[in-house]
Formats: C-alpha cells, sequence, structure tokens
C-alpha cells in the first residue's frame, strides 16, 4: 500500500470516528438500545474506522504506536462477525471514552503529515 494510501485511510478513520462521536452527543446509552437506526448507524461508522485502519500499512502502524492498531481492527471484526452479539454498553463505552483519544491522535498525526509530507 503506498504512503498516499495511507494518508486516506487515516483520513477515513478520522472522519467516521468524528461523525460516530458527533451523531451520540447528546444521546444516551439507553437510545443506543432502542434505537435501531442510530444503533446501525453507529456500529457501521466503527466498522469502517476498522477496517481503513487493517488497511493502513506496517510501516506507518509502527510509526505511530499512539494508535491502539490491534484494538481498532478488532472492534472491526468483532462487530462484523459477532454482528447478533454486539454489546451496546461496550460500544457506547468506545465511543465515549476511546473514540476522543482516537481523533487527537489521528489529527494530529495527519497534522505532523500536511507540514512533512506522507505518513
Amino acid at each position: 500500500m503506498s504512503r498516499h494510501d495511507d494518508r486516506t485511510s487515516l483520513r477515513q478513520m478520522l472522519d467516521h470516528a468524528a461523525e460516530a462521536v458527533e451523531m451520540s452527543r447528546g444521546r444516551t446509552p439507553r437510545e443506543l438500545d432502542q434505537d435501531r437506526q442510530l444503533n446501525l448507524a453507529l456500529v457501521r461508522l466503527m466498522e469502517v474506522v476498522g477496517e481503513a485502519a487493517a488497511r493502513v500499512s506496517p510501516e506507518t502502524r509502527k510509526e505511530h504506536p499512539s494508535i491502539p492498531w490491534p484494538r481498532v481492527v478488532a472492534l472491526r471484526n468483532r462487530l462484523i462477525h459477532g454482528y447478533d452479539e454486539v454489546d451496546f454498553d461496550v460500544l457506547w463505552k468506545i465511543l465515549r471514552e476511546d473514540m476522543p483519544q482516537l481523533i487527537v491522535e489521528l489529527q494530529r498525526i495527519l497534522d505532523a503529515t500536511r507540514r512533512t509530507g506522507p505518513p
């Protein structure tokens, strides 16, 4: 995978994570349990975050150990393959606790590559 592709994947991770956090803002865990459209949308956004992470090259992953690459990809795999057993309490916790930090790290990486060239 080219470095340009890595930047695209990092941007996709950032955009989808930010959209999921924004979509959950002002909501409650109970709404996630009860609102089928909301939970489908948030699950899909998190799947894309994980899929994009899986496309980032091993070299770029190694350069940015602040991103929990295996955990992000594992979340995608769990959502895709365990679609009938999604624990929305766990998903909510990830959205509220983990995604904001991931967004900060991804933005930092993308800002740095804008100044110095591709990751």
